[in-house]
């Protein structure tokens, strides 16, 4: 259900544009050019029918689920407010997109980014800020999951509407598991004791192996935010824009040699970066345990029923009981309204949409078809909601993860410009580091990736501050 961020296949083109983008933010078309946020007299007075494009990035039985969200909407506002959902490809492919559409003036009203396309949403100065909506209106904002609100609020204020969010489990074979000897009931909680029951697990004449998952950048970055550890400076990236990353901390560099000396002794077996490859290995029935997005869990059920039953299990602690206010971090996507070069009907009628996009019910509906977490609390408490959970109790699990994980700066994320080519960075020097089979090697590594992102790092702050 989780779309994989093809960050390497996009990084460079992305990294080209970033500069000249940002440095055509602030211009505007016939439309207009303010990032205010109208009233509902916006509406009351436009003539005909408002359209929203609405640029997104769901396919498969998502985009079933978004498109009838829309449908839904504009049956309820017929004659007055048309959505028009787009697919413009995957996340990476989105957020090019839209960079060119500034530089020529002409965005979507309204946009799906991924979580680590905040900064540049916020820096592009191209949208309405949804919290001026809500002041406006007195929405209330409590009643988004905290957690999740947490990671798309800047400077104590909402930038954007979450809408699909996901957050990493441990996924457990409860075959093997009893097969070795092991309680599914009692799962490992930090990385070391993943690694004594991954040797349990390992039968190599039945080639099973204990333990995979891909080499993905956001598990580095959920494992090293469960030790309140910051992935980048100045808070990470919350209070002032980032200067560097800090993924090649001695956390970091743990990490990488746990991995590199799990894959090294035959405990764990390494597909590589493609998600496709490590979710496959797992509902094969051959992995005894695998990191995954909320967002798999039902696709992973599905695909073992018959054979072997799925336990859904907390994300580990990198080491012991982790920090405090450490804990694990949103993915996911938000909303954003755009301003610059559109009309006050057009920044209204997409807030109406946002709103109703976020509403318990709605979020109920797209809970229930999807499986990403809903991101309005009262969405739970609906029967249809209710009743897949029951179906699927592994679930329960997420929402505990939840709601027991505490807002802070560590498990708000990195908000960095181009995160998405430091998230590349992470996973080339893992990768590296894996491959080699040296865990000595991970500190050169993960630092030689940290170094070479400072000049992007840079070039982004001046495009900023232009």
């Amino acid at each position: 259900m989780r779309q994989r961020h093809t960050v390497r296949l996009l990084a460079a083109a992305a990294a080209l544009t970033t500069t000249a983008a940002l440095a055509a933010c602030g211009g505007s078309d016939s439309g207009g050019s303010s990032t205010a946020a109208p009233g509902a007299d916006a509406l009351s007075h436009a003539k005909g029918v408002t359209t929203v494009e609405f640029w997104h990035s769901m396919k498969g039985p998502n985009a079933v689920a978004l498109n009838s969200i829309a449908s839904r909407f504009n049956a309820a506002h017929k004659g007055k407010i048309v959505v028009k959902p787009v697919y413009v490809g995957e996340y990476d492919d989105a957020i090019a997109k839209y960079k060119t559409s500034v530089q020529q003036k002409h965005t979507p009203e309204l946009i799906q980014v991924y979580d680590i396309g905040s900064r540049f949403m916020i820096d592009s100065k191209q949208t309405v800020p949804v919290y001026k909506f809500a002041d406006k209106d007195k929405w209330d904002t409590s009643q988004l999951e905290p957690n999740i609100a947490n990671y798309y609020t800047f400077n104590g204020k909402l930038d954007s509407m979450p809408f699909n969010s996901s957050m990493p489990l441990l996924y457990i074979n409860k075959k093997l598991f009893a097969k070795a000897g092991l309680d599914p009931n009692k799962p490992p909680t930090n990385l070391a004791e993943i690694m004594a029951d991954a040797k349990k697990l390992t039968d190599r004449k039945h080639n099973v192996v204990g333990f995979n998952a891909a080499i993905y950048g956001w598990f580095l970055e959920q494992l090293l935010a469960t030790n309140g550890d910051q992935y980048c400076d100045r808070n990470n990236g919350r209070s002032g824009l980032a200067t560097k990353v800090d993924f090649a901390s001695p956390d970091g560099v743990k990490v990488a040699q746990w991995w590199t000396d799990m894959v090294k002794k035959g405990y764990a077996s390494n597909t590589g970066r493609t998600t496709d490859a490590a979710q496959q290995a797992f509902k094969s029935g051959t992995v005894g345990m695998s990191l995954e997005s909320t967002g798999e869990m039902r696709d992973y059920i599905n695909a073992s029923k018959g054979r072997f039953d799925v336990v859904a299990a907390p994300f580990p602690r990198l080491s012991g009981t982790g920090s405090p206010n450490g804990g694990t971090i949103i993915g996911g996507a938000s909303l954003w309204i755009d301003g610059i070069g559109h009309t006050d009907a057009q920044k209204r009628a997409s807030w109406e949409f946002v709103k109703y996009a976020a509403s318990p019910e709605v979020q109920a509906s797209w809970h229930t078809g999807t499986g990403y977490f809903p991101v309005n609390s009262k969405a739970l408490d609906q029967p249809s909601d209710k009743a897949w959970v029951k179906q699927y109790p592994q679930f329960t699990v997420a929402v505990n993860q939840l709601h027991s994980t505490k807002p802070s700066v560590a498990t708000a994320g990195c908000a960095l410009g181009v995160m998405p080519q430091a998230r590349q960075s992470a996973e080339e020097a893992l990768e590296k580091t894996i491959t080699g089979g040296d865990p000595n090697a991970a500190q050169a590594n993960l630092k030689a990736q940290a170094d070479a992102l400072r000049k992007p790092i840079a070039d982004y702050t001046r495009a900023v501050q232009k």
